[in-house]
C-alpha cells in the first residue's frame, strides 16, 4: 500500500479546498458557475497565490492550506478576483500600456466589482484608502473599466501608486498571455471566456426575481465589459467567406506533378489550381462621424489603424470595395478604395469635411440606395465611428452595422439590432503613427 508523502496529502488537500471555494462561490452566484468551473488546477510551487493563463488556475499548495487556516476569507475573493479578470477579458485587451499601471488597473477595477457586489462569500471590510478611491471613482466616473482606471493612475505620483499596488494586489500575473506573446496560448481562449460572460449574462436574466442589485451590477459589469475589445480582432468578425483563387499548399498533389515528369521526360501533369476559403474582408462602409463633438485628429488616427490592419497581407485582397463616408447631419463626402495604395494616398490627402450635428440616419439612407443599385455584392457591414451622442435610425438595415466608440455611451438610445464595440484611445494614440501614415501594431509587445 502506497503511503503518501507530505507533498501529495499537500495537493489533496488544497484541491479539496479549491473545490470547497468553489462551491461557496457558487451559493451566492449560481449564474457564474460555469465560469467558476472553467480553469483547471494546476500545483505550482512558484506562485504565493493564484494565477492563470486563461486556460490553468496555478497555485501553491503550501499557500492555500496556510492561507485557509490562517485567513480563509481570503481565498473566495481571490478565486473570484482571477476568474473575474478572465470575464473582463484584462489578460488580452491591452494594447501600449505600462505593466505595472495596467496591472493595477484591473485589480482596482476587478475589487471594486467584488466589494460593490457585497456577498457573503466575498464580503470584507473596507480600508480608509480603498473606501476614499471608490467614493471618487463614483463621483467623477459614470462607468469604471480598467482603461479608465489607467489614464487616472497615469496622473499620480509614484507613492501613490505603490500604496495602491500594496492595497489591491491579489493574484499572480506572471501567466498572462500579453506577458509572454510568444507564449502557445490556444487562439480561442478569449472567444470561450466570452462565451462563458455571456452565458452568466444569460443564467442571471433567466433568475429574474431572485436577482439583488448587487448581482445585477455584476452582470451588466460583465455586458459592458464584453464590448471592450481590441479594434484588430473585431474587424476579423467582418471577414466574409469566399473561395479566392489561390494555390492550396496543403492541397496540390506533386504526385500528379512527378507522374508526368516520369512517364512523359520533360512534360510535368498540372492539375486545375486548388483553391481554399479564406477569411478576408471583402466590401464594406467605414463611416466617419465628423459632427463638431467628434476630434478630427481621433478620426485620422482611427483610418491609420485601419490601414495598418487592411494593409497585412492575410486580411487584404485584390478585389476588395471599400466605401469611406465623412457624415455629420448628412453625407459630406464619398470615397472608394479598391487598393492598398489608394488607401495609403486617401490619407495622405485626407480632410476632415463637416463640424455641423450628428445625425446617423443620412449615411444608412446613402448606403441603402447604393445596395439596392448593387454596387455592392458582398457587404460585410458598416462601422460607423462615432462619440454616439446622435439620432440613430429606426429600421434595421440589410447588412451588419458596428457603432464604434471611443467614449462611454449612453447603451439606452442604441438601437437594438445595432451592435456596438468600445474603443480605447490607446489603440489609436497618434505617438504611435510613423511617418507616411503607417505605424506598426506590436501584437507581441503589450503591457498587461
Amino acid at each position: 500500500m502506497h503511503k503518501k508523502t507530505h507533498t501529495e496529502w499537500e495537493n489533496e488537500m488544497a484541491l479539496k479546498i479549491l473545490a470547497f471555494t468553489q462551491s461557496e462561490l457558487y451559493q451566492d452566484l449560481r449564474f457564474f458557475h460555469s465560469a467558476l468551473c472553467a480553469l483547471h488546477p494546476k500545483a505550482d510551487t512558484s506562485v504565493q497565490t493564484f494565477a492563470t493563463d486563461g486556460i490553468c488556475l496555478n497555485y501553491s499548495a503550501e499557500q492555500i492550506l496556510r492561507v485557509f487556516k490562517n485567513n480563509p476569507r481570503f481565498l473566495p475573493r481571490a478565486y473570484l478576483h482571477t476568474v473575474l479578470h478572465c470575464i473582463f477579458s484584462h489578460l488580452w485587451i491591452t494594447v501600449g500600456k505600462d505593466p505595472q499601471l495596467w496591472n493595477l488597473s484591473c485589480d482596482i477595477v476587478v475589487e471594486y466589482t467584488i466589494d460593490h457586489m457585497a456577498q457573503p462569500s466575498t464580503r470584507r471590510i473596507l480600508t480608509w484608502l480603498r473606501s476614499q478611491l471608490y467614493q471618487k471613482l463614483d463621483e467623477n466616473q459614470s462607468y469604471i473599466s480598467a482603461s479608465v482606471l489607467y489614464r487616472m493612475l497615469s496622473q499620480l505620483n509614484n507613492d501613490m501608486i505603490l500604496s495602491l499596488q500594496t492595497e489591491f494586489y491579489t493574484d499572480d500575473h506572471r501567466y498572462w498571455p500579453a506577458h509572454h506573446s510568444s507564449a502557445p496560448i490556444p487562439q480561442n481562449v478569449q472567444q470561450q471566456w466570452s462565451k462563458l460572460a455571456h452565458q452568466a449574462k444569460l443564467q442571471q436574466e433567466q433568475y429574474g426575481a431572485e436577482s439583488t442589485d448587487s448581482r445585477q451590477q455584476l452582470v451588466s459589469r460583465v455586458k459592458a465589459e464584453r464590448s471592450r475589445r481590441s479594434y484588430r480582432d473585431f474587424l476579423r468578425k467582418f471577414s466574409v467567406l469566399r473561395e479566392e483563387l489561390h494555390a492550396d499548399p496543403d492541397e496540390y498533389d506533386l504526385n500528379f506533378y512527378t507522374y508526368g515528369l516520369r512517364i512523359y521526360g520533360n512534360m510535368p501533369l498540372i492539375e486545375s489550381v486548388e483553391t481554399r476559403e479564406i477569411n478576408k474582408i471583402r466590401e464594406f462602409v467605414i463611416v466617419l462621424d465628423t459632427s463638431d463633438s467628434t476630434s478630427g485628429q481621433l478620426v485620422k488616427n482611427f483610418l491609420r489603424e485601419t490601414y495598418q490592419i487592411l494593409h497585412q497581407r492575410e486580411y487584404f485582397f485584390s478585389s476588395c470595395k471599400i466605401r469611406i463616408l465623412q457624415c455629420d447631419d448628412q453625407v459630406r463626402s464619398d470615397q472608394e478604395i479598391c487598393d492598398p495604395n489608394q488607401f495609403e494616398q486617401f490619407l495622405t490627402q485626407f480632410t476632415i469635411l463637416g463640424g455641423g450635428g450628428t445625425n446617423f440616419c443620412p449615411a444608412f439612407s446613402y448606403v441603402d440606395k447604393l445596395v439596392e443599385q448593387h454596387v455592392f455584392q458582398h457587404l460585410g457591414g458598416l462601422l460607423y465611428f462615432t462619440d454616439g451622442q446622435g439620432i440613430y435610425p429606426k429600421k434595421r438595415p440589410s447588412y451588419q452595422t458596428v457603432f464604434l466608440f471611443l467614449n462611454d455611451y449612453d447603451e439606452s438610445k442604441l438601437p437594438p439590432w445595432a451592435m456596438r464595440l468600445q474603443l480605447e484611445p490607446e489603440e489609436f494614440d497618434s505617438a504611435q503613427i510613423r511617418q507616411g501614415g503607417i505605424y506598426e501594431y506590436q501584437t507581441g509587445k503589450r503591457g498587461n
